[in-house]
């Protein structure tokens, strides 16, 4: 769902210098494979620590700085988190009722806002 909410971040996802020529052939690599591996165990460290979000506020932060340092807009979150919800969606059905949607929303607008301190701070020099 990333790749038709936003074609434009394609490129962003080069493994080992590599240019995709499609999202399909992007999104059967194993290092985007294992990319989405890492995100998820972002969000299960947030849903582990939900009652006590401010001690994942350091890992965030950097985490941010390293996706601005590769060329990531912010912008592009909410298209990832779009893309969670939506998954969300389909995995659980009638399941994902619109509070759990808001709960999921409000979690992950959270973790986004940890992580963009890492573009709010101005580099040193």
């Amino acid at each position: 769902r990333l790749f038709d909410l936003d074609p434009d971040l394609l490129p962003l996802f080069q493994y080992n210098c590599k240019q995709f020529a499609s999202p399909q052939e992007c999104l059967s690599a194993p290092e985007f494979l294992d990319h989405i591996k890492k995100v998820m165990l972002v969000i299960d460290a947030a849903v582990s620590h939900l009652e006590n979000l401010s001690s994942l506020e350091e890992y965030l932060y950097n985490l941010g700085k390293k996706h601005q340092a590769v060329g990531v807009k912010v912008e592009s979150f909410s298209t990832v988190g779009e893309s969670l919800l939506y998954m969300l969606e389909k995995c659980l059905g009638t399941a994902f009722s619109p509070d759990m949607q808001e709960a999921w929303s409000r979690l992950y607008g959270a973790v986004v806002k940890a992580m963009r301190r890492g573009w709010d701070t101005l580099p040193e020099g």
